[in-house]
């Protein structure tokens, strides 16, 4: 039988031998005192003395977290040079209505007793401020020594913790607040920008690009499927200026050889590859022959498809001869400003400023470097430069009203409560008055993104990550910079 094993079966038969003491008895009382010599002088003021006096020569101390300590200088050395160095001041109190004390005789003589209880730890900042850290049950065995109880055996277990709350006025504004939060979230990279009333209103990076490296404020991060947006913008001032054809069938410019002998084929439009009613899987290397196919006729349903928009990309190509990443430089990124957004990893990326992507263990993952432009993913941008893209939006992206109608209108249903535009998908009564909100995230190894805008109220807000953990932050960020709207949107996406 192990020591452990014995020692808790001592315990189990000690309490259901004898009756706990009425807590006016003077053992009671007793046990009391030393418990609040032990924990109110000792722990809570890291006065030592109270250790050294109230401990006995041969104590053993068991937790469910840290394991054991079997010797007296090691537990009170624990103490002094754990405990007592916290940046924190620990506190203990004790749940007086939960403490239990048990005789402990033999032949009816008093040797010892055990007591037992629910005690609660707390972190005390500047000596005035505290917050629970956590709360455990205890059992301790005090022992008569020379006449006096000293503290034999202790157990502390079933622990329940908890992290230090957050100020909500600072979160996502402080930057020391946000990194802690961030790091419970085991995320090591945030990304907010925030528009109000049609203007930029905060532009905000906190956490580190990979570990122990800071992340600037002009973080360059790759935002996954938020690419798609750019790339329907594109389209669509195309389509503006006379160039391109909404409705117009684009195999006169472009026929994937994987569906040449495919007669669906000439049913593709870019009002379909923009809704996502291309017949696609998301991407062909998903499917058994690796090779591109139709999976139901162009037009009857909704099915995201990465691999739609890389074939409207290459339509465009064919027709103006430019590649997506000049396209988009000429209609987006140079008319915006957008200085630091591009489709392709060239010479002239500083790298320096990457949000390296992270699994959810923090490890990270290869940078994969595109060198080609795809029009559905890997997008490189920075908060400020995907924001003025937002507020371009909410300003019309220089669309006739017609035209922006389209982008907005339900072009094909996704479910009772959301409707698929083109390029951005549609969330539909997000509060009273019956606002909508176009909607777009982006999800790859080591990258979470999401964007919001709510052109009824000249709001918008994207949210980047550089994690597998990511997602785990979208809730908090957004009800805390849309608030009731935000609520709206998130009882949407949790449906």
């Amino acid at each position: 039988m192990t020591r452990q094993l014995f020692f808790f079966l001592l315990v189990i038969s000690s309490l259901t031998t004898f009756g706990q003491v009425d807590k006016t008895s003077t053992l009671y009382k007793t046990i009391k005192e030393k418990d609040s010599l032990l924990f109110n002088l000792g722990f809570n003021n890291c006065d030592i003395k109270q250790f050294e006096n109230l401990v006995s020569e041969n104590f053993e101390f068991y937790h469910d977290q840290s394991g054991i300590t079997d010797s007296k200088t090691e537990f009170i050395s624990g103490i002094k040079n754990g405990l007592c160095q916290l940046a924190y001041k620990p506190k203990r109190e004790l749940a007086e209505n939960e403490m239990e004390v048990y005789p402990l005789e033999k032949n009816g003589v008093l040797y010892g007793a055990i007591q037992s209880g629910i005690h609660n730890f707390y972190a005390v900042e500047d000596n005035k401020s505290e917050y629970l850290t956590s709360i455990a049950k205890f059992t301790h065995v005090w022992i008569l020594e020379n006449g006096g109880f000293k503290l034999s055996k202790g157990l502390s277990y079933n622990h329940k913790d908890f992290e230090k709350p957050f100020n909500q006025e600072l979160l996502f504004v402080d930057k020391k607040e946000t990194e802690r939060w961030l790091k419970q979230k085991h995320i090591p990279a945030l990304g907010i920008g925030f528009i109000k009333d049609g203007k930029i209103e905060q532009i905000s990076v906190f956490g580190e690009l990979q570990t122990n490296e800071p992340a600037p404020v002009n973080t360059i991060w790759n935002v996954a499927s938020m690419t798609k947006p750019i790339t329907a913008i594109v389209a669509l001032k195309l389509i503006n200026s006379g160039k391109w054809d909404l409705d117009e069938p684009i195999y006169k410019y472009y026929t994937d050889p994987d569906v040449a002998n495919d007669p669906r084929a000439k049913l593709l439009t870019t009002r379909i590859i923009l809704s996502h009613q291309t017949g696609f899987s998301n991407w062909r290397g998903n499917n058994a022959a690796e090779k591109l196919s139709f999976e139901f006729e162009p037009g009857t349903k909704y099915q995201y498809s990465g691999e739609g928009y890389e074939y409207l990309r290459k339509a465009l190509e064919k027709k103006f001869k430019k590649s997506l990443e000049q396209l988009a430089s000429e209609l987006i990124f140079k008319p915006l400003k957008m200085k630091d957004t591009k489709f392709i990893w060239d010479d002239k990326m500083d790298s320096t400023r990457f949000a390296k992507w992270h699994n959810e263990k923090g490890e990270l993952y290869e940078t994969q470097k595109n060198k080609t432009a795809n029009a559905a993913d890997n997008l490189l941008t920075t908060v400020e430069d995907y924001c003025k893209f937002l507020v371009h939006i909410l300003n019309g992206a220089g669309l006739s009203d017609k035209l922006y109608k389209e982008m907005i209108a339900d072009q094909v249903r996704i479910n009772g409560y959301k409707h698929f535009g083109l390029g951005w998908w549609v969330d539909e009564n997000i509060n009273e008055n019956k606002d909508f909100a176009l909607v777009h995230g982006g999800d790859d190894i080591g990258v979470h993104t999401i964007t919001f805008i709510i052109p009824n109220t000249k709001q918008a807000l994207l949210i980047f990550s550089n994690s597998d953990n990511g997602a785990d932050a979208f809730a908090e960020v957004l009800v805390k910079f849309l608030r009731k709207d935000g609520e709206g949107i998130l009882n949407i996406e949790m449906k």
